[in-house]
């Protein structure tokens, strides 16, 4: 098989299939694409050729990789954490560099060789740990910190290592004037773009953003993406390193997250058609081969780059518990390891059956560190005596805020929502225990008197400690839907008699967890449409009984007469829901199959749809019955999520 398209439609077919079972088996879709590009690769079916455009196509994932790694960059960031970053960051790096490259001379490998491939076994993975972190809610532990402190610096050592091992491939006598004036570009080039680029950027951002374009605003990132990649590649520097400057002066402006969302389809597709290209240099038979070596190399680098976090995070930061956690985290390979192997394989640097062993532990590696980190907590506390001393205290503290309370509210979250459902409780003289896992503001907001402590409302024990049995309500502030959905599972198995105040940002949110056990939900995005209407109600001489009546109708129906909104062009630049339902006008013409039927003949509601109102010859009728016989030109308003609305506007207008 030969035609480019041919090849396209078989790797979409294949990726397609596995990406979908590797999703339903929880584990990275990198790897799907690893095993798609191994299996349709020039070693095993040799459906998709290893050529020049193919290569060229997927160093494009690369780019968008780094652009959006730029984005996640932030230099007032990097100054929060510099003990973390550059101390343990700066520590696991090096010091790894050194060891493998040591280790690779026992592998007959030159010093050039080693160094190498010491680089590419000391990377972590930052899209896989970091996505683990804030699904597990461990984002502001101590051992999180650690965890983004160490991928943030490795973040950052990509860049020269970009510059240094395409230098290193130069002759022994061209070495130092290789890398005096790769060192020479990269500080112009970095003046230059950071300088003018930085001064630049905000302004230009801001003339795009005014002509309210989404087309405009895609092309402009685009542009800045490649043409700074293009700048960099010129300069004799690598395209990934234009984009990562790129992003990191987005990231200094007010445009990130819309960058970051435009960007993400363009990223993950490019992104996977790299690993595929990089599953194609994995031959099978050179692995099995060699298994041995590949089964060594994988202990000793999770076992070394364990001990090592481990033994630094001890050094620096004193906790055992983090310490462990952190090494147990961040021993696996990462995602740039197979970008500096790309580069490694194309400079000729390693031997071809090297590298084959290189990658497939990397694969490896990803593959378990789901496993690991899921495991992380019952290694702690079976191995660090410690953790279960502070466990113990951390339950302790929460138990000695809750002794002393009785029909008190337990918070979950002590955001700025939490803070200000706790001033109004104390104005009532009532009550409560909060629970938050933000050291520093838990600190504060403790030595200023709230009756706040440090402890994960996710967990029962935690919730007990908070004196949960003897509480009249659970309150949960913050709007992450699946933790708030573990909360109220923990709340309902001690305590089904409890009532639970949940917060979410929509109607889809909402009906998640009243589904969930909630008795009520407060719905942002309803909520300020209610107290808009409340205010101006108010003003314009209506009485306040009256205005407080209509809302109290409105909220104990569940915002029905609130669901759905009409969609705009001006609503591209907020990103509204695929899932979240919208209204649609449809008017029916003569020729309509809804014509001359009822809303009970057309049966709209299996399909997800409502029709909320009617409108006919100018009169709306509200919430109409069954037995409404529909009229040409009648305007029927729906009410459903986009894909069932298209599908209920071809059964009102064709019948199927």
């Amino acid at each position: 098989m030969h035609g480019t398209l041919e090849i396209v439609l078989v790797l979409l077919a294949v990726a397609v299939c596995v990406v979908i079972a590797f999703r339903a088996l929880s584990l990275p879709p990198v790897l799907g694409y690893l095993l798609v590009g191994c299996v349709l690769g020039p070693h095993v079916a040799g459906v998709v050729p290893d050529t020049v455009q193919v290569r060229y196509l997927a160093e494009f994932g690369v780019v968008f990789l780094m652009f959006s790694i730029g984005l996640e960059f932030s230099l007032p960031r990097l100054f929060a954490m510099k003990r973390i970053v550059l101390g343990l960051g700066g520590l696991q790096v090096l010091t790894a560099l050194v060891v493998f490259t040591v280790l690779g001379r026992f592998w007959s490998l030159n010093w050039a060789g080693s160094f190498a491939v010491a680089s590419v076994l000391t990377m972590s993975s930052t899209a896989v740990l970091s996505k683990l972190l804030v699904d597990r809610l461990e984002l502001e532990s101590a051992h999180g910190r650690q965890v983004i402190g160490v991928l943030l610096f490795q973040d950052l050592a990509v860049v020269p290592l970009l510059i240094l091992i395409p230098a290193l491939a130069e002759p022994a006598d061209r070495l130092v004037p290789t890398l005096s004036m790769a060192a020479l570009k990269t500080v112009g080039v970095l003046a230059l773009i950071l300088y003018i680029g930085h001064r630049l950027m905000r302004r230009w951002f801001l003339v795009v953003a005014r002509r309210k374009s989404s087309e405009l605003f895609m092309l402009n990132v685009l542009l800045i993406t490649l043409g700074l990649a293009w700048v960099t590649e010129r300069a004799g520097l690598s395209l990934a390193l234009g984009a990562f400057l790129g992003g990191m002066l987005i990231s200094e402006t007010e445009y990130r997250f819309q960058v970051e969302e435009d960007i993400k389809p363009f990223r993950d597709v490019l992104l996977g058609l790299f690993m595929v290209t990089v599953g194609m240099f994995l031959d099978g038979g050179v692995i099995l081969h060699n298994f041995l070596w590949v089964a060594g190399l994988l202990l000793i680098m999770l076992a070394f780059k364990f001990v090592l976090v481990a033994l630094a995070s001890r050094w620096l930061e004193g906790q055992a518990g983090a310490a462990v956690r952190s090494g147990l985290w961040l021993c696996a390979g990462g995602e740039f390891g197979f970008v500096l192997l790309t580069m490694i394989s194309d400079v000729k640097l390693v031997p071809d059956s090297v590298l084959q062993i290189v990658m497939a532990t990397l694969v490896l590696s990803l593959l378990i560190a789901p496993l690991i980190v899921a495991a992380s907590d019952k290694i702690v506390l079976r191995f660090v005596a410690s953790e279960w001393l502070l466990r113990s205290m951390e339950l302790t503290r929460v138990a000695a805020q809750s002794i002393a309370t009785d029909r008190h509210v337990i918070i979950c979250g002590y955001g700025r929502t939490g803070q200000y459902l706790a001033r109004l409780l104390e104005q009532e003289n009532i009550g409560y225990v909060a629970l938050d896992l933000d050291p520093d503001r838990v600190r504060e907001a403790a030595a200023a008197g709230d009756t706040v402590v440090y402890g994960d409302s996710v967990r029962h024990e935690t919730l007990v400690a908070a004196g949960l049995m003897r509480a009249s309500a659970v309150v949960i502030s913050y709007k992450d839907t699946a933790a708030s959905e573990k909360v109220m599972h923990h709340v309902q198995q001690a305590r089904p008699d409890i009532s639970i105040v949940a917060r979410a940002r929509d109607e889809r949110d909402m009906e998640r967890l009243f589904e969930h056990g909630a008795a009520e939900v407060v719905p942002e995005t309803l909520e300020t449409g209610i107290m808009l209407a409340t205010h101006t109600l108010a003003l314009i001489g209506l009485p306040l009984s009256r205005v407080i009546r209509r809302m109290r109708v409105i909220r104990s129906q569940r915002y029905e007469t609130m669901r759905g909104y009409f969609v705009g062009a001006s609503d591209v630049d907020e990103r509204p829901d695929a899932l979240l339902e919208r209204l649609h006008s449809l008017t029916l013409l003569p020729a309509a199959y809804a014509v001359g039927k009822t809303l009970g003949d057309l049966v709209l509601e299996p399909l997800g749809v409502k029709v909320v109102s009617i409108r006919r010859k100018g009169v709306r009728r509200v919430s109409p019955e069954e037995h409404t016989s529909l009229e040409s030109g009648d305007v029927l308003v729906l009410l459903g999520v986009p894909e069932d609305l298209a599908i209920a506007e071809l059964l009102l207008l064709k019948g199927g």
